[in-house]
């Protein structure tokens, strides 16, 4: 062959693939439909997981639209099976083995972690539709979204200590504030909360069918202008009570006090010695299956991040949000940097190779993880103040709402927090009285609006935290510790 006939080939080639790169459509879509402007993560082969060229397209689009004067709502959904399944980190991986492209391993997090600051400090109503697979970075997409709604379909978890990394997003800040202890349950785990479990758990903030979206999204856009209180009564007419064919919740009752008092702990050991000790000695075979199947899960993880999620995660309890995701990029920074070999061991075997079985960890047991190297490698040396680790910026033109990032709950069931609150006579509304069960429960009704679930969360908690005391013919609520 010619070496006219080898350059035509090439430039035909060329062409080609021009061509189909142009044609593709983009992995992120843009819409205005009246009063809503939409993101639509278009990456469905991938589950619409994040890499650097959709969180290019995202900040501009947000930061416009935090900008902006008109009245408007915000929303995004995702095509296909997932809203997004996680960032797409097997790349980054490959960019932090090499010590001269380990900077932008590092800076696909500090991009990362700064989109989903802005969408967290939006000021106006953000509607996140969690139709799907909500996993890692989709969750640090939404899950300050002043409006969440979840499906039939949602499947949420925070897997990174399944590949050997550490919950980030912003989730050592929303995790560490769910009620009791589920956050370090799921932090540590990876396990998925599906469905309705989402709403009930505070995860999203309405329940809604999947085959009712369009007609919220239709009525959202035909506004004349927003309302917090309108977008939450369109979504909470569309909302759907649990069926009776439904399972019960997944976590409640004496499971979930369980659950709570297992992971209490700041010491991963000593989490592993009361699932043990539940195997053992409870009584109930539901309680003694769940445990076992926690801390068969827990065994697979890797030990380094058990250790540093729950390290982690305890700090983001007394964190600001904007805190929290430097502390975690500071973390992102250690693992991308070669203080555990464990990421690239997790991402490699888990999500590159796919092979079966627990990864070859190294150190391979908690006991062997040296709290203080943890502290020293993950929570000291890496840092802006060291100048061994990026910032998390955000333009100071961006408006915030300090309130609405502290809280993304106002919206959702209420929290074991805001009952309590009203049990003891400190919540504003409470009178500053004694209560009783139908009391406290008419309270909520009737400042959550009649909102879904509202009184099965009430009485779930009462249950579980309160001991009723007689009382000129009442019997009062007294919340126990």
């Amino acid at each position: 062959m010619s070496r006219s006939t080898l350059a035509a080939l090439e430039r035909t080639r060329a062409i080609s693939q021009h061509m189909h790169a142009s044609t593709q459509a983009p992995p992120v879509l843009f819409e205005t439909h009246g009063q809503v402007r939409k993101y639509i993560l278009n990456r469905p082969k991938k589950l619409n997981a994040l890499d650097t060229q959709m969180i290019d397209a995202l900040r501009p689009f947000v930061e416009e639209w935090s900008r902006s004067s008109l009245s408007k709502i915000l929303v995004g959904t995702g095509v296909g099976r997932g809203f997004c399944a996680g960032g797409d980190v097997a790349g980054v991986i490959e960019l932090a083995k090499v010590e001269e492209t380990r900077p932008q391993a590092v800076d696909f997090f500090k991009r990362e972690f700064e989109l989903d600051y802005l969408l967290a400090a939006v000021p106006e109503p953000y509607v996140a539709v969690l139709d799907g697979i909500t996993m890692g970075g989709g969750v640090g997409l939404s899950v300050n979204a002043s409006f969440r709604i979840g499906t039939e379909n949602t499947v949420f978890a925070m897997p990174e200590t399944k590949i050997g990394y550490c919950p980030d997003v912003g989730a050592t800040f929303f995790l560490s504030r769910l009620d009791g202890e589920i956050g370090t349950y799921l932090a540590l785990t990876g396990e998925s909360i599906k469905g309705r479990d989402v709403y009930e758990l505070g995860l999203a903030t309405h329940y809604v069918p999947a085959r009712r979206i369009p007609a919220i999204l239709e009525k959202l856009a035909a506004l004349d202008r927003q309302s917090w209180t309108v977008i939450d009564g369109i979504i909470e007419e569309h909302s759907q009570e649990r069926e009776p064919h439904e399972p019960p919740p997944t976590f409640a009752g004496v499971q979930r006090e369980i659950l709570d008092s297992v992971f209490r702990h700041n010491r991963v050991e000593d989490i592993f010695a009361d699932l043990r000790q539940v195997i053992e000695t409870h009584d109930g075979e539901k309680i003694r299956a769940w445990a076992q199947h926690t801390l068969t899960a827990m065994e697979l993880r890797s030990p380094t991040s058990l250790k540093v999620a729950l390290a982690a995660v305890r700090k983001g309890k007394t964190s600001t949000l904007h805190a929290a995701l430097q502390t975690e990029l500071n973390i992102a920074t250690a693992f991308c940097s070669g203080a555990s070999n464990d990421f690239i061991t997790g991402v490699t075997a888990v999500l590159v190779e796919k092979t079966k079985g627990r990864p070859a960890w190294e150190p391979s047991t908690v006991e062997e993880v040296n709290d203080t190297d943890v502290k020293a490698k993950f929570f000291s040396q890496f840092s802006p103040e060291n100048g061994t680790a990026p910032t998390v910026d955000v333009p100071a033109d961006v408006e915030t709402i300090p309130s609405k990032v502290s809280s993304p709950m106002r919206f959702a069931l209420p929290t074991e927090y805001e009952i309590r609150e009203m049990v003891v006579g400190s919540h504003p509304s409470s009178g500053g009285s004694a209560i009783t069960k139908e009391e406290l429960v008419q309270k909520f009704v009737a400042l959550r609006k009649s909102k879904m679930s509202v009184r099965e969360k009430i009485l779930d908690v009462v249950q579980r935290k309160c001991v009723e005391e007689p009382a000129e013919g009442e019997k009062y609520l007294k919340w126990k510790d």
